[in-house]
């Protein structure tokens, strides 16, 4: 089973701050005077998630260490303009002939306090919640040498008391913070902000940041669309064309709450139109009381284009400085006021907001586009006048009734949508399919059953083994007139009795396969396990599709991701080796031998070798007892570095139609990868002594293991570097 960190899935940024949070209210219990902790585990046996039990020793470095936190410290943009801005309100704090007292809020390593005292600040007050990191600062701030000037505080922020006997003795006058996510609000920034001002910095102090603005810019995008709503699906029959239609509860929902964030550079001009100029929505000045009360702003525009308004691109910049000359923006390269300096960040991206529901607009007419949020969130609305003239309340937070957004993610959403892909199962269905066929379908919120009913199959069933998949499902098919002619098993493979089938054996099994609790490309290896369950419902000589899988594995060179897993060293003039020790101690201990889920077409990389096969499962055979094993060696045929092995699934429909879920094509001639957009791929992130430059003298070579546990379904990889690559000669 393999570990997983819920915050970097969940693609939220900064994650070290997000997994103090949810190891507080998830991963902890205090018991008898001994703490528990729970990680949670995707389990391919049993396709669920579980929360397993570790020991009090658990280490919780690991959780930083697999966090995107040396993401941060490669920020060199950011910590650029952080230094400035702390160094120029140092300036006007000590030019008022007052001393310089600063509150750093969520501090980390202590980087920006140790920025602070540098620049000249008299003392600060480190803030940070989660010890791991608390202790690590105070360390980081020893080797440094600015222990009489910085204190480093245990606690969140709205627990940190003032006075003689306090944690601090009197309110500071400059405020440092870097609470921000990709939707700027999203980690709490406003209620910390908001208390801070109340209770623990001087009214007027200096911020740095000194104030935020977040933008946003209407478009139409078939491609972002699909990843919010069901579109039709189109299914070539001997009888016609067929489609699928999605019921208005779908089409009629807002959709899920949470914002998409992606790497907004990776998609293309030619992937959506653009409706209006970009627009700053709304102001947040750090230096004043915020307030984390529920807001709307609004912004009158005219739309540039006419067309179907259905997405708004946002993001946002902070100026560090109260004239706005030091600025830190996270605008998207054709937004970007000099592109050429674009600084690429995983921590920081864009967002994507789908409206609530498409609606046209004419080029020239006038809008107003509305952005709202609470005290975490930020949704948007287009009116036709502005909210501040009717008098309309602000909206509720937009919230999922149809089922399917809770179901299926948006990468799941355009997987489905996507009619190629469609087009390929029904053509292997086409293949397989006999017209007394009785098709069993085992695939979580899955539209293949529909495709093998109107592709001839006399009965079929499917397992939805959730109660909310059973209901969407059930709503598609009324939609769809097939209520009656599919039959829905709300029950778990292995509970499955003569009697759901109705006393009939399976001719055809069939999956995608996906279940949503997969994580990592292997995780849907549960089909495997579903068929061993169902063996005894077979009926002699069934078909299994797909009928086999196969796991490939290709080195690269990644343009930026690396960058998340790579030592520090010194940041800005300072030693923070000990986060980089720290790091490198977790990861040799437990982690490096698993991998990480990363969505790679918003990763741009390079082909060092040619894509490999290194196992294959026969479907049509029950899952072996004793493990698959294969090892190997992988040429390195192209020069560059080797940050890393990226593996994935390929799923033999036929013995002539395969699925992949990860390189959709060869590698360009200069190594360039196009990547399956709808699937995450695992990521090996090498070690420093697996990252060389390829010497001049030739090919070079990795060897490699890897071994399927079929008890626990679990994929395990290990490496190991040629003699004369490991020499560097």
């Amino acid at each position: 089973m393999e570990r997983f960190s819920w915050p970097r899935l969940l693609r939220i940024r900064p994650v070290y701050r997000q997994l103090a949070r949810l190891l507080f209210y998830a991963n902890t219990e205090e018991l008898i005077g001994t703490m528990k902790v729970f990680c949670g585990r995707a389990n391919p046996t049993t396709g669920s998630v579980e929360w397993l039990e570790e020991d009090e020793h658990y280490d919780y470095h690991q959780e930083i260490a697999r966090s995107s936190y040396a993401d941060m410290l490669h920020d060199k943009d950011r910590n650029m303009k952080y230094y400035q801005g702390i160094r120029a309100a140092v300036s006007r704090v000590k030019d008022k002939g007052q001393k310089a007292l600063v509150l750093d809020i969520g501090t980390g390593t202590g980087l920006l306090s140790m920025m602070a005292v540098t620049a000249g600040a008299d003392f600060c007050y480190a803030i940070e919640i989660f010890k791991p990191m608390a202790d690590a600062a105070v360390k980081i701030v020893e080797k440094n040498g600015f222990s009489d000037k910085i204190k480093i505080i245990n606690k969140h922020s709205t627990e940190v008391t003032i006075g003689p006997d306090g944690d601090m003795p009197c309110r500071a006058n400059i405020l440092i913070t870097e609470l921000f996510d990709t939707e700027l609000i999203g980690e709490g920034a406003l209620p910390s902000y908001e208390h801070a001002h109340r209770h623990l910095v001087q009214e007027n102090c200096e911020a740095v940041p000194h104030r935020a603005t977040v933008y946003a810019q209407l478009v139409e995008s078939r491609r972002m669309w699909s990843w919010n709503k069901l579109f039709p699906i189109r299914v070539q029959t001997s009888l016609g064309e067929q489609v699928i239609v999605p019921p208005l509860e779908l089409e009629r929902c807002p959709g899920a709450p949470s914002v998409y964030d992606i790497q907004l550079n990776q998609v293309s001009l030619t992937d959506f139109t653009v409706l209006s100029d970009v627009l700053p929505m709304f102001s947040v000045d750090f230096s004043k009381q915020v307030s984390s009360s529920a807001a709307s702003h609004s912004r009158q525009f005219e739309p540039l284009a006419s067309g179907q308004a259905q997405v708004v691109l946002s993001w946002w910049d902070i100026e560090m400085d109260p004239e706005g000359k030091i600025k830190c923006t996270m605008a998207p390269f054709w937004a970007h006021s000099d592109p050429e300096e674009l600084q690429w960040r995983d921590h920081w991206m864009q967002c994507v907001y789908f409206l609530p529901e498409e609606e046209p607009v004419v080029q020239g007419s006038a809008l107003c586009l509305v952005a709202h949020h609470d005290d975490y969130c930020v949704w948007y609305s287009l009116q036709r006048t502005s909210p501040e003239k009717d008098g309309r309340a602000h909206p509720a937070r937009p919230v999922c009734d149809c089922q399917a957004h809770l179901l299926w993610n948006r990468p799941r959403f355009g997987e489905i949508n996507d009619q190629n892909r469609t087009d390929q199962y029904v053509q292997a269905l086409k293949t397989v399919l006999k017209p007394d066929g009785v098709c069993l379908c085992v695939s979580d919120g899955s539209l293949l059953s529909m495709l093998a009913h109107h592709l001839g199959a006399e009965q079929v069933f499917t397992i939805e083994n959730s109660a909310a998949s059973h209901r969407l499902m059930k709503k598609i098919f009324k939609a769809n007139h097939l209520e009656d002619k599919i039959n829905i098993i709300e029950k778990r493979p292995e509970l499955l009795t003569p009697a759901d089938l109705e006393g009939k054996k399976v001719s055809l099994l069939l999956g995608e396969p996906f279940f949503t609790t997969s994580l990592l490309p292997w995780h849907n290896l549960y089909f495997w396990y579903v068929r061993t369950a169902v063996d005894r419902h077979l009926a002699p000589g069934a078909v299994v599709m797909p009928q086999a899988a196969s796991l490939h594995m290709m080195v690269v060179e990644f343009r930026d991701l690396w960058r998340i897993r790579s030592p520090c060293g010194d940041c800005e003039g300072f030693d923070v080796h000990i986060m980089d020790d720290m790091i490198k101690h977790a990861l040799d201990f437990r982690e490096s031998k698993e991998a990480e889920p990363h969505p790679l077409w918003e990763y741009p990389c390079c082909s060092r070798s040619v894509p490999q096969q290194i196992l294959t499962f026969d479907f049509r055979q029950p899952v072996p007892l004793q493990p698959i094993c294969a090892e190997g060696a992988i040429e390195l045929r192209r020069p560059g570095r080797s940050h890393g092995a990226v593996l994935w699934m390929e799923y033999h429909l036929t013995p002539d139609s395969t699925v992949s879920t990860g390189l959709l094509k060869p590698a360009e001639d200069k190594g360039y990868c196009c990547w399956n957009p709808h699937c995450k791929q695992a990521v090996y992130f090498f070690n420093t002594t697996l990252d060389p430059r390829v010497p001049p003298g030739g090919p070079q070579t990795i060897t490699y293991t890897v071994e399927f546990h079929p008890h626990t379904g679990d994929v395990t990889v290990d490496f190991t570097l040629s003699d004369a690559l490991d020499r560097g000669c």
